[in-house]
């Protein structure tokens, strides 16, 4: 494995601080490009190019135009207009191209110039916009090919060249100027001369690969179809770059909803609702409709330009900065595949960070899938016109609105749209991925095998904070308040509150993409590539969709970024107090960065730059660490609310130290301990661990990766090798000496999952077998849990969390080291009391007593007294 990816000191993705973004491909060196053209251009062109030069600023792009220099060139733009003409004229002269206002030899256009159009601007001067598709002038187009089928030495080389003006005006711009950035509609001259006045300092011009007419020509189709065909190749071209530079045209909501219902698995639906209801297939129809537009989206191009414009404003305010890393990875992965983003959920912000960020780096925003309590006034519009479709929490039991949301899912993949979804289903409250939830994940999967028309891409990312905006709500949930219902009012009265507050850094990471068809390949090698119909239930579907959600979580923690506070976490939690000297604190952070970089977790992992006393400045800035003066040395300590809270950056990257974890745990009750026993435990253990944090590993790689543990930290002295047999036994220092201290702070992460383990065990074997369900097993280590937390030291929320018991018995389900009888009873052997005993290795006799004394026993039925 490579090492994790340092990342750079400063590097805001905001316009008061752009990250350092790969420029715009350049022209070809001025030895590849044709000569510029001969004669003059004329003077009108002169004249209004002297006018409306100091109103332009080009973004020129271009593919590597590989042609002969010697031939000539003409440009096809997507429209006529003369803004358009003198835009184009500008980026050739700029880029050393030549002219489109000066004519080739003979031209043959007929126009006295050289640069085509297919459709031309109305010469309605009304600021309402035409629709896309005015009548196509194909003649120029027409007599440029007869001239080649009269002259067989011409090969014109037909450039494609795409115009926007204003795609997303800048800060400095005027909410005006949002009005009139580019879109969909093929507007009126007096409209564009807004757009170029306001915005055509933020213009895009993108040159294509040249198209040979003479290759067109020669593949001998009638004069009629081979205009027409040109036409198509270059419209589909136009829409290509134009859906990639502004997005998707969405302005035919209702069509889509039209489509929904008129599809076979919906009207099949309503039929069954109506048999169900004994009602009228036309109320069950309205019923669908009204599901349909409660979920559907209603994308607006000037909605989203005009959020880009305010969010920069915002995220300058409370963000010192938001990274980027291994977007050009995505980008050259992701052309011709439909996009599925499958981001970590840890704050509302995510839906804007993301969006915004991919908005600003020209990559069409996808469609959000968004909970139905997101649907509030005001805000639920401005998400829909953003793109945000809602789906209810819960949709068992209602046979309807599941057919309705399945047919706008499939019309959305069948149509390329990309689409955003958190696997996860809610916000993350501890700060541990979530198990995910399939559902969303089923959809996507059988709308592609129903229309397999462009293969899907999962792309996994990962985002972290260093501050919630949350965080206040999350401490209330963790400390066992029922969760607040979202209201208009809650969020537009701490908006104040937010905008004064510092966030810190916020960090997005790409993570490794997952294709489909792979996946398909590997689980379904049966599947021949044809369509699935919606009544087929192959028996494969269910394990790709779990492979599919456990292998875009394991890519998110793949993609983990280390930042200033999740390292405090780290050093500070494993401390009784919460507090450490600054020496000793300076020496944890230290020694957990060096082991991010000797043990790297994966190429995409990205770890911050900042040195140890760097990384204390910035938490005291952020009102997150605590200095108290002491004659001896300040002290450095968190409070009783920020522990709580650090619990959940600290669980953010958890995963990353799980084999330093497991080897120094198995030191803080014993002083020595064999190499072979260490391997032995950690193979045992190692599933549970995988299930948990979902690791990317075998058993034989986390083998392996302790075995690399063991010799960094022998090397580091924190351990030490007894005998000179390197597979023989190990031992710590004697005494409270520094590394004992370092030791004991880096397994200390791990300490509590352990004891969970050992809970759920102690309190299935006090039980005995036949005894207990599933449901009552959880709940007894919950309670157990919650009191060895009242009793003795306090531990992180997430130590009584059902759901993490819940995994782990599902685990051992899976292992079968319980298995239910016929009452749905677990059963067990004598290999769950062999697990008992290993557990003094990591836990300490104390605690192993403490655990078992606590470890309540099932409320038994009264037996009827006799007689």
């Amino acid at each position: 494995m490579s090492k994790q990816n340092p990342r750079p000191e400063q590097g805001e993705l905001l316009p008061s601080g752009e990250a350092s973004a790969p420029a715009a491909s350049p022209l070809p060196a001025a030895a590849g490009r044709p000569p510029v053209r001969p004669g003059r251009r004329p003077l009108w062109a002169r004249l209004l190019g002297r006018l409306i030069e100091p109103w332009l600023g080009l973004k020129i792009e271009s593919e590597q135009l590989q042609h002969d220099p010697a031939q000539p060139v003409v440009y096809v733009l997507e429209d006529y207009g003369l803004s358009n003409a003198l835009i184009l004229d500008k980026a050739c002269r700029d880029a050393g191209l030549p002219s489109p206002l000066v004519p080739l030899a003979g031209d043959p256009t007929g126009r006295k110039r050289a640069y085509v159009a297919l459709s031309r601007r109305s010469s309605n001067n009304a600021l309402i916009p035409e629709q896309r598709g005015a009548r196509t002038h194909s003649d120029s187009l027409a007599r440029l090919l007869q001239a080649h089928r009269a002259n067989p030495a011409l090969d014109v080389q037909l450039v494609p060249v795409s115009i926007f003006v204003g795609r997303a005006p800048d800060k400095q711009s005027g909410w005006f100027a949002v009005l009139f950035s580019e879109n969909w509609a093929l507007v009126g001259r007096f409209r564009r001369l807004l757009a170029v006045l306001l915005n055509g300092r933020d213009s895009i011009v993108r040159f294509a690969a040249p198209i040979s007419l003479r290759e067109t020509v020669e593949e001998g189709l009638e004069p009629e179809r081979t205009v027409r065909k040109l036409q198509r190749v270059l419209r589909a071209h136009f829409r290509r770059i134009r859906e990639s530079i502004i997005g998707p045209d969405l302005s035919t909501r209702r069509l889509l909803v039209d489509k929904v219902l008129e599809a076979e698995p919906v009207r099949e639906a309503i039929a069954a609702q109506a048999k169900r209801d004994n009602s009228r297939p036309a109320d069950a129809w309205k019923k669908a409709q009204g599901y349909a537009w409660e979920i559907a989206a209603d994308y607006s191009s000037p909605v989203v330009r005009s959020a880009s414009f305010m969010l920069t404003h915002v995220w300058n305010r409370i963000y010192a900065g938001v990274l980027v890393h291994h977007l050009d990875k995505f980008k050259e992965a992701a052309p011709g595949h439909e996009v599925i983003y499958v981001p970590s959920h840890r704050s509302h912000m995510d839906y804007l960070l993301l969006s915004y960020l991919l908005y600003d780096r020209g990559i069409v925003p996808p469609h959000i899938v968004a909970g139905i309590n997101l649907n509030l006034p005001v805000v639920g519009t401005l998400l829909r016109k953003g793109g945000a479709f809602f789906i209810r929490r819960s949709i068992r039991g209602n046979a309807l609105y599941s057919a309705v949301l399945s047919e706008y899912v499939a019309q959305l993949v069948a149509g390329g749209y990309s689409i955003e979804y958190f696997v996860e289903g809610g916000r993350s409250r501890t700060g541990r991925l979530l198990q995910p939830k399939g559902g969303m994940i089923s959809m996507t999967l059988r709308a592609f095998l129903r229309q397999p028309r462009k293969p899907v891409l999962f792309q996994p990312i990962y985002i972290g904070y260093e501050k919630l905006m949350e965080g206040n709500s999350y401490l209330d949930e963790l400390s066992g308040r029922p969760k607040e219902k979202e209201s208009i009012w809650a969020l537009l009265w701490g908006i104040p509150k937010v905008l004064k507050q510092n966030y810190g850094q916020v960090v997005v990471n790409f993570g490794e993409p997952i294709a489909l068809n792979d996946v398909l390949a590997e689980k379904a090698p049966e599947w021949d590539g044809q369509p699935v119909s919606e009544d087929e239930k192959p028996s494969w579907l269910s394990g790709t969709v779990d492979t599919l959600a456990e292998q875009i979580q394991v890519r998110i923690n793949g993609a983990a970024d280390v930042n200033p506070i999740n390292l405090l976490a780290l050093a500070l939690l494993s401390t009784p107090k919460h507090a450490m000297g600054e020496a000793d604190l300076v020496a944890q952070i230290e020694l957990c960065k060096k082991l991010l970089v000797e043990l790297p977790y994966s190429d995409r992992v990205t770890v911050t730059p900042h040195s140890p006393e760097r990384i204390i400045a910035h938490a005291e800035e952020i009102n997150v660490l605590t200095r108290v003066k002491h004659p001896l040395g300040d002290v450095l300590s968190v409070s009783g609310d920020t522990a709580v809270l650090l619990s959940y950056f600290r669980n953010n990257v958890l995963h990353l130290f799980t084999a330093s974890s497991w080897v120094a745990c198995c030191f803080q009750n014993n002083r020595r301990m064999s190499r072979a026993g260490l391997l032995r435990l950690g193979r045992g253990l190692y599933p549970f661990l995988q299930q948990e944090l979902f690791l990317p590993w075998t058993e034989d790689e986390f083998a392996a990766r302790i075995e690399q543990t063991i010799n960094v930290f022998v090397r580091e002295g924190l351990l030490q090798q007894v005998g000179e047999d390197e597979g023989g036994m190990l031992a710590r220092s004697t005494g409270q000496t520094d590394e004992v201290f370092r030791l004991r702070a880096i397994g200390h992460s791990l300490q509590q999952a352990f004891e969970r383990y050992y809970i759920a065990i102690s309190v299935l074997v006090k039980n005995g077998p036949g005894v207990l369900g599933a449901a009552e097993l959880e709940s007894l280590c919950q309670q157990a849990a919650q009191r060895l937390s009242l009793l003795y030291a306090p531990a992180a929320p997430e130590f009584f969390d059902k759901t993490l018991f819940r995994g782990f018995i599902q685990k051992m389900r899976e292992l079968r080291l319980v298995w239910p009888d016929e009452n749905s009873k677990l059963l067990f052997d004598e290999r769950l009391d062999a697990w008992a005993k290993d557990a003094k290795f990591i836990l300490g006799r104390e605690l192993r007593h403490t655990i078992e004394r606590v470890s309540p026993e099932a409320v038994k039925p009264e037996e009827p007294a006799a007689g």
